[in-house]
């Protein structure tokens, strides 16, 4: 049964819809997945493992988090030691909202006195609508609005073109959208700030207010939202970690999570998963979802070499050398790819186009051609192939080469015929001269004598 389930497998695998990536492959899981929009790459290539819909505008929810994390902590230099009053002041939108499910509290209360990097805490763990509004009006200098912009300009410079932020917390804003490429772009980004891969990793945390005679009760924890990462969850798998979840009834439950298996490390963004199954219960399809595709690839793919550098490609002739009059091509690269464990790599076609009068002296090195890996006609990659030794020069076999190519190349023959054509002009030019000369004479000689004729007796009486 193991067998035929194997095979099967082995069969939807290869009928993947394939996409190209340079030394890569993008594979689709046979699974169902709920998420509209899907994106996981590999961290290490950024190669992407597969996506779909990634470039369709969404709605982000509280993904928008990453954002407001990644211009505080590039506008704050001591986020330990910085600290903020609460103004439950900038809570009174929120009183407004429509759609109150969608709200997110860490209980933060009027005067508790928090560091910035505590408010980052409850912002990326529990998607607190008070510490983003906080956080995005001390550092947008009392103006919130300023803070957005400071946002729309980082997403501008990390090159997510097709997002648009309208808030710092990702309530519900018909103008606040992005991408699941977007997101990987600005994730991948955020994992380059100091302490946000810190923070937005961290299972559990405490608070504590640093106000005097102003705390909550004995113990402040939170916990992270994606419970992929809680092993208390029934969906827990070991090496993932963070990021960030959302979730907005118009929009949809939306999950980035990265995650580690055999030393290679991957980035997953999901966008617009349904709140509710067929018979209108409550799911959390985003986690499903981000348990599934994790799972299944770190227990599908590994790192596998789809050509190597010391592989014996052909051999190439090679005119006026002085050893056989052949040189060894080999790949100029090693091609390693993530790869699926049960698609043999004997199965990529490998094209390759070879360099044509290759003539002596070559270099070891030397670029002799192309080869193109292909699988399911759809390119993998393109990799130089170069000659593996040197090849030098036969001096008696370049002389004769030379003369041979002197007496049958194309100026040589012009020179030949040049030569015939003015011959032959010379000739004829000889030829009309003498004729004419000739011509001259012999009508010279004939009025002599008539002359002689008419005149001679006469001069003699004389």
């Amino acid at each position: 049964m193991k067998k035929i389930i194997s095979v099967l497998l082995t069969v939807v695998m290869m009928a993947f819809i394939f996409s190209v990536n340079v030394g890569a492959v993008s594979f689709t899981p046979s699974f169902e997945i709920h998420s509209q929009s899907v994106y996981l790459m590999n961290l290490d290539t950024k190669a992407v493992v597969y996506e779909n819909n990634a470039d369709m505008e969404q709605m982000p929810a509280s993904l928008v988090n990453i954002m407001t994390a990644i211009v505080v902590l590039e506008n704050c230099k001591d986020p330990d030691n910085v600290t903020i009053e609460a103004n439950d002041m900038l809570y009174d939108e929120f009183d407004e909202y429509d759609y109150p499910d969608d709200l997110r509290y860490a209980s933060i209360w009027q005067g508790d006195t928090l560091t910035v990097t505590d408010y980052l805490y409850s912002l990326m763990l529990t998607s607190s609508c008070e510490a983003a509004n906080i956080l995005a009006d001390y550092f947008g200098n009392n103006s919130i609005e300023s803070f957005v912009d400071k946002m729309n300009q980082k997403a501008a410079e990390i090159g997510a073109e097709h997002t648009f932020f309208a808030n710092p917390h990702g309530l519900y804003d018909p103008k606040q959208v992005t991408t699941a490429r977007d997101m990987a772009l600005i994730t991948q980004y955020a994992l380059t700030v100091p302490k946000f891969e810190e923070i937005a990793t961290t299972e559990d945390y405490e608070l504590t207010p640093l106000n005097a005679g102003h705390s909550h009760e004995s113990e402040w924890k939170i916990s992270h939202s994606n419970t992929i990462m809680s092993a208390a969850s029934d969906y827990y798998l070991y090496g993932v970690k963070g990021i960030k979840t959302g979730n907005l009834q118009i929009g949809g439950r939306n999950l980035v999570t990265m995650g580690s298996s055999n030393g290679i490390k991957y980035l997953l963004v999901l966008l617009n998963a349904p709140f509710y199954n067929e018979d209108g219960d409550s799911r959390y399809y985003h986690i499903i979802d981000g348990y599934n595709i994790m799972k299944w690839v770190f227990d599908n793919f590994s790192y596998q070499v789809l050509l190597s550098k010391d592989e014996e490609i052909a051999e190439i002739k090679v005119s006026d050398s002085d050893g056989s009059g052949y040189v060894l091509i080999k790949p100029a690269k090693e091609v390693s790819s993530l790869w699926y464990n049960d698609i043999d790599t004997t199965s990529i076609q490998k094209n390759p186009v070879l360099a044509k009068d290759v003539v002596a002296p070559v270099k070891k090195g030397q670029k002799l051609g192309e080869i193109e890996l292909k699988i399911s006609d759809e390119v993998i990659s393109v990799v130089d192939l170069v000659a593996a030794t040197d090849v030098n020069r036969s001096l008696l076999k370049f002389n004769l080469s030379m003369t041979k190519d002197f007496f049958t190349s194309r100026w040589f023959i012009l020179a030949m015929v040049a030569s015939v054509g003015l011959s032959a002009i010379y000739a004829g030019l000889c030829i009309w001269a003498f004729t004419d000369y000739k011509k001259r004479a012999k009508g010279s000689f004939s009025n002599k004598k008539i002359v002689k004729k008419l005149y001679g007796h006469n001069n003699r009486r004389r």
